[in-house]
């Protein structure tokens, strides 16, 4: 192609580029806007017809079930020697007034992290290692099996069975009275979910911040409108209980493995596959006395690759796996939930396009600046879809900074503006790897378990940090 016809034929991409991402933009931006309609009505009909009756539920006000609720609390862990003693230890610290037991899935070849749960269980029989038969890493689902596994012979020998098994990792900040929650809940639910709260390091503003954005709005009001529509209740990993029963049933059906060890994202796929039909999921978000959610609270990766490797891994599991792994049920509300769990890749491309289509413009405004070309003016129509997109995207700007500043105050309500653009790089470099996971799964590449960098913080650190995650919530 001659130099004289490059310029117009990129004038002539660009607009294409820039027509089809906007299309696709309005779309989505549609399903954003029905979402966050059915959203407000649900709130405000429960504040003018149910919390202008009754007072607020703390978690204290809770009751014990009175037969005896044993809670089992699965913790996966491989490579966990820097964080796992201290969550330990604060589980066993706050969760003084409970009936539970902490299984801890370790690997033969992990020596580290079998000597920090052994160091930090010293004394306590509310600990229990879980040795995996091969050596680790495995898959988390793969740990989870064996855990199992321990907990079927533990109540085989000990006679008595559990009412719940709870899931969490080897980095997370619990809450006191987590377990109070689930005893109370879980006879009316096959899943319990808590709210999950990320938390960044002092330094990592931007990369872990987004995480504290999305998080935000997915757990204060996309969780919460999916329960109310009655659609199914996915689970998040960390901060859910799991009803024993449920959990068996499924175990007789996969023979003795609840815990799907080929699948990138068993937790979203098992929440998924107990709580359709008529069982029921519970996304429970209530405070304590002293206004703080009952939620599990982490500090999520603060390093790009981490961040990526993580995304990529949501992507290939609930937004490509999931089309042919779970596929589609009989139900408008439950496709349309599950519809909205897949679009998150393709929302990607969308934007990487986007972004092409600004490059070239910038190209081509410079060409014209210098007088080498003249860009052709943009059709009205484009001029049009351009004007909607950009009220949209204010609309989610507006919605975003709502949320943020509802859980983390002003600060970081006004930073979650620009980290939208950090967070659509990441999901741009992520949904690529999705991709190259999900090609090597379908031509039958096994499913290992990708980590991530974890981090605790000591006692110094959770009190900085404890007021600028007051956690007062509006919904």
């Amino acid at each position: 192609m001659a130099f004289d016809q490059i310029l117009p034929f990129l004038d002539f991409l660009q607009k294409e580029l820039l027509l089809f991402a906007s299309l696709s933009f309005l779309i989505g931006s549609a399903d954003d806007l029905l979402f966050d309609g059915l959203w407000i009505f649900h709130s405000l009909k429960r504040r003018l017809l149910v919390y202008s009756q009754y007072k607020r539920a703390t978690v204290e006000s809770l009751s014990i079930p009175t037969s005896e609720c044993r809670l089992a609390i699965f913790v996966p862990a491989w490579k966990e020697a820097p964080v796992i003693g201290a969550m330990l230890r604060r589980c066993l610290r706050q969760w003084t007034a409970s009936e539970y037991r902490i299984y801890v899935g370790c690997y033969p070849n992990d020596a580290e992290t079998i000597a920090a749960v052994a160091s930090a269980s010293t004394g306590s029989a509310k600990i229990r290692i879980v040795i995996c038969q091969r050596d680790g890493p495995t898959t988390k689902a793969d740990c989870l099996n064996h855990l199992w596994d321990a907990l079927c012979r533990d109540e085989i020998e000990e006679k008595a069975n559990y009412a719940a098994i709870i899931l969490h990792d080897a980095e997370d900040l619990v809450h006191p009275e987590a377990l109070r929650l689930f005893a109370h809940l879980i006879g009316r639910a096959t899943l319990v979910q808590l709210p999950v709260i990320p938390r960044r390091a002092k330094g990592s503003r931007w990369i872990a911040g987004h995480y504290c954005d999305e998080f935000a709005e997915l757990h204060g009001k996309q969780m919460v409108l999916r329960e109310a529509l009655g659609a199914s209740i996915p689970s998040a990993g960390v901060g859910c209980a799991f009803s024993r029963d449920a959990l068996q049933k499924l175990s007789v059906r996969t023979q003795g493995k609840p815990f799907d060890a080929e699948s990138l994202t068993e937790d979203y796929e098992l929440g998924l596959n107990l709580t359709g039909g008529e069982a029921r999921g519970i996304f429970a978000r209530l405070r304590d006395l002293d206004g703080q959610l009952v939620a599990t609270q982490e500090f999520f990766p603060e390093k790009l690759e981490d961040a990526i490797r993580q995304k990529s891994r949501w992507m290939a599991g609930i937004s490509l796996s999931g089309w042919d792994r779970l596929g589609w049920k009989n139900s408008w509300r439950e496709n349309w939930m599950r519809l909205r769990d897949r679009k998150a890749s393709f929302a990607a491309i969308i934007l990487a396009i986007a972004y092409v289509a600004v490059i070239l413009m910038g190209i081509l405004i410079f060409a014209d600046l210098i007088e080498v070309y003249k860009p052709q003016p943009i059709s009205e129509f484009l001029k049009l879809t351009l004007f909607l997109n950009a009220g949209f995207l204010l609309w989610r700007l507006l919605m975003k900074f709502y949320f943020v500043l509802a859980l983390y105050g002003v600060r970081e309500a006004f930073l979650s503006i620009p980290r939208t653009i950090v967070a659509n790089l990441i999901n741009i470099m992520a949904v690529w790897r999705a991709l190259g996971q999900y090609i090597g799964q379908l031509a039958g590449r096994p499913a290992h378990w990708e980590k991530t960098t974890h981090f605790y913080p000591d006692a110094q650190n959770i009190k900085q940090l404890k007021p600028h995650y007051s956690v007062r919530d509006r919904g």
